[in-house]
């Protein structure tokens, strides 16, 4: 892993900060490689600190990088104030959007001479920009998820419940390496595939269903995210046809997608195939999101945000079309933005399969 404290403390200096206290376990973990569920990290001008619990002390040894490991036998932060891992007097940036208001007042409790500074979104453009070790990452568990959906096209057939389907999804992706599902899988069927985030039920797949399913996995702490949608048996007319328009829209959006344009540029571009379809109406939600270490982390491809995509961010291309009580269709791909365009990571075909 290459060392991500330097490129934290120019965050930290254009702050006008002398340390930052990261609690944000994805953060640290991304920072300085800790995977465990209970972590500090404080990073100072010449100086970083890990802190964790003795559950941890083996693995914080042999996991963390670039900074000194601390096992307080009591809590950390008391012992981060009596060590002064701070100093007095420091000016100290904390997480706000991942901090309680209980837990803000506890850092000035226990350091009253540091001047607190809250920040937002500290790491996220660090974050989202991605190295080639961690493109790899997400390409390997995106590949898992591409041999879940194979497996699944030889077990999906009428008369199978949604929850079945789901419960295979996960034994599928365990039994082929990932440490945990991304998220809950949606399989959602019929009438319940309008419903872009549907849990699935006991209804039974039935013949001219179409079913749209999303499911991810975690490999090496990275997650993958892919949709596809497929028919039980033959689909009808309008179905297939939406099916098709939104295909186009997917299709589009990828050869269209580069680092240095904005993601609300980028969701226009499938937004526009779809409403010149006449289905504008039905495209209810945003066309993707950041992936990595998080399921959904920045930045956002959204009608309703300008922010500047980043060479090396990995992100899904999710169209989709619900009509109410009829059908949903749904394609995601997981793509890395380049200079001079994007790479897709997902391989998996894209024809609508019947089964």
């Amino acid at each position: 892993m290459k060392n991500r404290i330097p490129a934290i403390r120019e965050r930290l200096h254009a702050h006008g900060a002398d340390a930052v206290l990261l609690s944000f376990l994805p953060d640290i973990r991304w920072a300085c490689g800790f995977t465990g569920s209970n972590g500090l990290l404080v990073v100072g001008s010449d100086e970083a600190h890990f802190l964790s619990d003795g559950r941890y002390a083996a693995q914080a040894h042999r996991e963390v990088e670039d900074a000194s490991v601390h096992i307080p036998e009591g809590s950390l932060l008391d012992y981060a104030a009596e060590q002064q891992l701070i100093g007095e007097g420091d000016t100290a940036l904390f997480q706000a959007d991942h901090v309680t208001v209980a837990k803000r007042e506890s850092f000035g409790e226990k350091f009253p001479a540091v001047k607190w500074k809250p920040v937002s979104d500290f790491l996220v453009e660090a974050v989202a920009a991605k190295d080639s070790y961690e493109v790899e990452r997400v390409r390997g568990a995106q590949a898992i998820t591409e041999d879940v959906f194979d497996a699944l096209c030889r077990f999906i057939e009428p008369g199978q419940t949604e929850r079945a389907i789901a419960a295979e999804i996960v034994y599928q992706h365990l039994r082929r390496g990932a440490e945990r599902m991304s998220f809950d899988p949606i399989v959602a069927s019929g009438p319940n595939s309008s419903l872009p985030h549907a849990r699935p039920t006991n209804r039974k797949l039935r013949r001219g269903d179409m079913v749209v399913i999303d499911m991810g996995g975690v490999v090496d702490g990275y997650a993958s995210d892919m949709t596809r949608t497929v028919a039980i048996g033959r689909a009808d007319d309008e179905a297939r046809a939406h099916y098709d328009v939104v295909l186009d829209a997917q299709e589009r959006s990828i050869a269209a997608a580069h680092a240095g344009m904005t993601g609300k540029e980028l969701d226009a571009v499938a937004r526009s195939v779809i409403e010149n379809a006449g289905l504008g109406a039905y495209f209810s939600h945003s066309l993707g999101h950041g992936i990595g270490l998080q399921t959904h982390e920045w930045p956002r491809l959204s009608q309703r945000v300008e922010h500047t995509l980043p060479e090396g961010a990995t992100v899904t291309i999710e169209p989709g079309v619900y009509v109410r009580e009829q059908h949903g269709i749904r394609i995601e791909d997981i793509v890395v933005l380049r200079a001079d365009g994007c790479e897709n990571l997902t391989t998996a075909p894209k024809e609508l399969v019947v089964l």
